[in-house]
């Protein structure tokens, strides 16, 4: 506490690990702060002890759930795309080499009451039950178009420039109905509201490359993959990294607080009475509440149970994507399930969670259309959580706090996030246009 560093970073959550590891890669001399004693922050998982204490206070868990230590439940539940940025920074950062994953079983799209699989490629577009027999094949033809467009060949193009025509021109020239359009826009280009619709097409057709790239990767049923024991394993992992590299990392340090010169910018911070200098400060939002702003509410149902979801072909490990419009809302919804197969469970439990933008005060009738999916559940807790974003001026006094964790259940708004706050720190970008096949990772 008595040295001067670079940065000091406060909060141990997934945004604010890969910075420090990222930054101290980059040879910046790095002190980590968290008033928690444990690592992950908001994004942490939670033994069966520990879940109980936070939902339902002194009570115990019940006998039958098994042991406490077999539980890895996310605070904060999200896949991972299997090419996607998350998947590229832990293969540039090399993290990989202190994690294990299991691919994802099934993504599906919740469509007039019921569950289908997403139809990712022109062969699965022609046996998909979303959709006739004409409309198949209009589907097939916008996936060949898509899965040949190359943004630097304009003979892919056929005289299109996606930076001007909507994404609503591009579906329309393929005469698609509503139905598909929303399927294509929702569960594979993972829009989370219509307004990419109006926008440049250009963002919907890489999106959709993502999709079907990460869905080859390696040979899965779905374009998504899960860390071992949890995501708090990804935090780990970074934090590693960054001690590898020289940073310092403190937990248990109550307080953690700021320290602002005249002008307003940030010099330090202090806990138990000793002041850390630095040059910049990373943080999440519940360090610096006067300086973000609320922009929505999560609400979110986590459930323990002794089946996988209904009516999808027992999967294990699943996504489904409940759009918008299906349930008469403005944001989708998502359902995540994964099973003792991803060591978050004593063998025969699965943990599923159900998440949206929050639209009312009101959770369990809010999310009712994604927990009516899950079938008999043991336990049912619910949970709501702000969401900020802050609207300090960095440049000005030296503070760069991250976003809040929205409701997706992918991490690609996650981690531009964070590549956008390191460019802001250091003025530099990342190159993640390597191959991450190239990488060892481990999957089980």
């Amino acid at each position: 506490m008595d040295e001067e560093y670079d940065v000091i970073v406060l909060g141990t959550g997934l945004k604010e690990c890969i910075l420090s590891g990222l930054l101290s890669v980059d040879g910046f001399k790095v002190l980590h702060m968290d008033r928690n004693g444990y690592y992950g922050g908001e994004s942490t998982s939670l033994n069966l002890v520990q879940l109980w204490k936070r939902f339902r206070g002194s009570d115990k868990p019940p006998a039958y759930l098994g042991p406490s230590r077999d539980y890895n439940v996310d605070m904060i539940p999200k896949f991972m795309m299997a090419n996607g940025t998350l998947m590229r920074t832990l293969v540039h950062t090399n993290v990989t080499k202190y994690l294990s994953f299991k691919t994802v079983d099934g993504s599906y799209v919740f469509n007039k009451g019921k569950i289908h699989k997403v139809p990712a490629t022109d062969m699965e577009a022609l046996k998909s039950s979303l959709m006739g027999l004409f409309e198949k094949r209009r589907a097939r033809n916008f996936f060949i178009y898509v899965q040949n467009y190359d943004e630097s060949d304009p003979k892919t193009h056929e005289g299109l420039n996606l930076s001007r025509v909507t994404t609503r021109q591009l579906i329309s020239k393929y005469g698609l109905n509503d139905n598909t359009t929303e399927f294509i826009g929702h569960a594979l280009a993972l829009h989370r509201d219509d307004q990419y619709l109006n926008e440049p097409a250009l963002d919907t057709v890489k999106r959709m490359k993502m999709y079907a790239a990460s869905l080859s990767r390696f040979q899965g049923g779905s374009p998504y993959i899960y860390p071992l024991y949890g995501l708090a394993e990804l935090p780990q992992a970074f934090a590693r990294l960054s001690a590898a590299y020289g940073g310092t990392y403190m937990l248990n340090k109550p307080e953690c607080k700021l320290e602002f010169d005249t002008r307003g910018k940030a010099y330090g911070v202090t806990s138990g009475g000793m002041t850390a200098r630095c040059k910049k400060v990373v943080c999440d939002p519940s360090y610096l509440p006067n300086k973000v702003r609320k922009v929505g509410k999560v609400a979110r149902a986590i459930a323990i149970m002794s089946h996988p979801i209904p009516d999808t072909h027992w999967s294990h490990s699943v996504q489904i994507i409940l759009p918008q419009k299906q349930l008469g809302r403005r944001s989708d919804m998502y359902l995540f399930c994964c099973s003792y197969l991803h060591k978050v469970a004593p063998k025969g439990k699965f943990i599923a969670f159900v998440s949206t933008e929050a639209e009312t005060d009101r959770p369990e009738a809010e999310l009712k259309p994604g927990i009516d999916l899950l079938g008999p559940v043991d336990e049912l807790f619910f949970e709501t959580y702000d969401r900020y974003r802050p609207i300090n001026t960095p440049s000005s006094d030296h503070c760069f706090i991250s976003t809040s964790y929205d409701a997706t259940t992918h991490f690609e708004s996650t981690v531009m996030d964070v590549l956008s706050m390191y460019t802001m720190i250091t003025g530099k970008t990342i190159d993640l246009n390597m191959d991450p096949s190239a990488a060892g990772i481990a999957i089980e």
